[in-house]
């Protein structure tokens, strides 16, 4: 203690004492706080578990070098300073990490977004069922239930007679006459009939094939999905897109890439295939691209959103395709005139 080099020290300390104190807390405040984050996590621990594992490192900070008397005095800092959310129990001061990296703020407001989303679905569905009920209910009271009512005598001796009224005549249509193939037509029915009709255009259009109930079942439960997953926002992962936008510049301009990452469900980070330069950009300035057939597409948007499916066909003339679901519960099934705005290559690195 007598010795020069310490004397020396102690004459530096004592010019500016503030700044070594707080240089000492910082770093000890540093440690601990990234033992606890990287050790615990988000979990909530007992503090002094945390300065145990902390002491143990040989190259720590001491806590009498910094601005905290006791253990108890820094945790209550750290509660103070947002760092940590600190509690204490019977068992003494427990503490836990608040993360506070971007990334995970990130990826929590798209959860946050992502359940207001699918809470304003529920609520669409809930209030069409409501209605459906009360349209049913509305039905039964108008129609009217018979009521059956129990045969009874005023006294015994009455007879109870029975009136059978008298069969309604029912009228049957009388066959209509066939005339004969073979005969001309006279002129006059060539001038009764209207320009512009035919004798197919008078045939009674019978022999329709109806829709069986499993057909219509399956009809309202597409519609039903098309309301639920049709969004005005289409990204997906791992899809080639096409920038149709001169904003980002003529170097990207009709080039086509690959999305990389989905942000804020409107805007992706994108990866060029040619240069491989990685872009952030909006969906406003991209288009889907339509691969050759018996390709595997993504369905982006509509009833079957986010299943893989078989490229059958294109139609050029309706902008539409022909699809079989490869994945989902309704794999093998065919599906018609889907848009092309709704389907998307799939990327396969090379």
């Amino acid at each position: 203690m007598m010795s020069e080099s310490h004397q020396r020290q102690l004459l530096l300390f004592a010019e500016n004492p503030d700044e070594y104190v707080d240089t000492f807390s910082k770093d000890f405040r540093d440690g601990y706080v990234e033992l606890l984050r990287r050790r615990f996590g988000t979990k909530r621990v007992q503090c002094n578990i945390v300065y145990q594992e902390y002491i143990a490192e040989r190259d720590h900070t001491h806590m009498n070098s910094t601005q905290w008397e006791t253990l108890t005095d820094f945790v209550k800092w750290l509660g103070k300073e947002g760092l940590c959310e600190v509690d204490y129990t019977e068992k003494g001061w427990f503490v836990k990490y608040i993360d506070r990296d971007p990334e995970t703020i990130r990826k929590m407001e798209q959860n946050k977004v992502k359940e207001r989303m699918d809470m304003d679905d529920n609520e669409r569905m809930a209030k069409l069922i409501q209605e459906q009920v009360e349209r049913g209910a509305k039905t039964e009271k108008n129609v009217k239930e018979s009521e059956y009512t129990e045969l009874k005598r005023e006294s015994e001796d009455e007879k109870v007679v029975v009136s059978l009224g008298a069969a309604k005549k029912v009228d049957v249509p009388k066959p209509l006459a066939v005339e004969n193939p073979f005969k001309m037509p006279s002129s006059k029915d060539k001038h009764s009939d209207k320009p512009g009709t035919s004798q197919k255009d008078k045939m009674p259009k019978s022999g329709g094939k109806r829709k069986s109930a499993l057909d219509e079942i399956m009809e309202f439960e597409e519609q039903k999905k098309e309301k639920v997953n049709r969004k005005d926002y289409w990204l997906h992962e791992d899809i080639v897109v096409k920038v149709i936008s001169k904003k980002l510049g003529d170097k990207y301009y009709k080039q086509k890439a690959y999305v990389k990452r989905v942000e804020d469900l409107y805007g992706a980070i994108i990866k060029m295939l040619d240069s491989g330069d990685k872009v952030k950009v909006d969906q406003s300035h991209l288009e889907t691209v339509i691969p050759a057939t018996g390709k595997t597409v993504m369905i982006v948007n509509g009833a079957y959103r986010g299943q893989t499916a078989r490229l059958e066909k294109i139609n050029e003339k309706k902008f539409s395709c022909t699809l079989t679901l490869s994945s989902g519960p309704l794999k093998g099934r065919q599906l018609e005139n889907i848009p092309y705005e709704d389907i998307c290559k799939i990327y396969q690195p090379s």
